[in-house]
């Protein structure tokens, strides 16, 4: 356990890219949206002089996962989601299993939470054993696959979690880069279980801000009554209910797949250059520790942006995380990396 705030939570893998560097330092996955998205979007903009309207996009998360309408909140992204919880809920004992997405810790505190941290282990391997979870907790942070580690915790270890007085929020921004969207909690009707997810990685859409929550009502309702009037964009509605279509929903099974080809291929190099792949790497993104503090800077001057690790908690300054590219935009990091060491 550990509770001192002496990371910088609000460093992102954005400030990591600068001109003419590659970027492996954002978990997007693609560099612009689909063709058939972008129609989607300019279609809408003659709309924009009305105020917006996300009920269809509710709908269209609901019918996609099978839930009720009073069990689905649409949000500008899965970080508006952290700052309504962090705003609706006044939780006694907030916990963030780390290492992970740094946010949610970030929008407790903002809220004037105390908050502990739970460091999970590179010599177990990341996994998470919910013993380590304080009996007092009422509020949980985890996330699935988690990220930086990339580690995705089985479902059923996950249901282990809540219990009368406790909020278990699950932070699936990237389970739809998952074949299968295995171990996804977002289709079960949880008490005491809140999923988020995010339009962003798998569709390029980082500057739209597009995500949802899924949860019991009546903890859905307390974050719509801190939600800021109209702060679902009209574009970012269309995009969500269009990717809840059958189709994108095909589409985005087809990218996991590739996501996860190219990252055994990523891995299985990265492993010839003898670094250490921490964890097993489920997501689109790998952690690897390097010979030194050095590395980072090091691909930088050879013209690559990874992410930095040392501003996650239970991480330090020779973690970088890397994302998963093309094989292409893999090889010619190779060499470069190859280099570097």
């Amino acid at each position: 356990m550990a509770d001192s705030p002496d990371y910088d939570l609000h460093h992102h893998g954005d400030r990591e890219v600068g001109p003419g560097l590659v970027d492996l330092a954002v978990n997007v996955r693609l560099p612009r949206p689909p063709e058939w998205l972008r129609r989607e979007l300019v279609s809408a903009v003659d709309s924009l002089a009305a105020y917006p309207d996300s009920s269809a996009a509710q709908a269209a998360v609901a019918a996609r996962h099978g839930r009720p309408l009073d069990e689905v909140l649409v949000t500008a992204g899965a970080a508006e989601a952290f700052t309504l919880l962090a705003s609706a809920l006044q939780p006694r004992h907030a916990v963030v299993v780390h290492p992970q997405f740094t946010e949610p810790e970030a929008a407790l505190r903002a809220a004037g939470h105390e908050v502990s941290r739970v460091v999970l282990s590179a010599s177990d391997g990341y996994v998470l054993d919910p013993s380590v979870v304080p009996d007092e907790a009422d509020l949980v942070f985890v996330g699935n696959p988690t990220n930086p580690t990339s580690v995705l915790h089985p479902a059923a270890v996950l249901r282990t979690l809540p219990r009368p007085g406790r909020l278990l929020v699950v932070d699936e921004a990237f389970l739809d880069a998952i074949p299968g969207e295995a171990e996804s909690l977002a289709g079960d009707s949880l008490d005491g279980v809140v999923v988020l997810r995010s339009l962003t990685k798998t569709w390029g859409l980082a500057g739209l801000r597009a995500g949802y929550v899924l949860g019991p009502a009546d903890v859905l309702a307390r974050l719509r009554s801190v939600q800021p009037p109209w702060s679902v964009s009209t574009l970012a509605a269309v995009a969500t209910a269009a990717c809840c279509r059958s189709a994108a929903l095909e589409e985005a099974e087809k990218l996991a797949t590739a996501a996860e080809s190219d990252r055994d291929y990523l891995v299985s190099h990265l492993t010839d250059l003898g670094l250490a792949v921490l964890g097993d790497p489920r997501g689109p993104f790998v952690l690897v520790e390097g010979p030194d503090d050095g590395l980072r800077t090091r691909l930088r001057e050879a013209g690559y942006a990874v992410r930095r690790g040392d501003t996650f908690p239970g991480l330090g300054p020779r973690h970088v995380r890397l994302a998963v590219r093309s094989r292409e935009v893999t090889d010619g990091f190779i060499a470069a990396l190859s280099r570097s060491l």
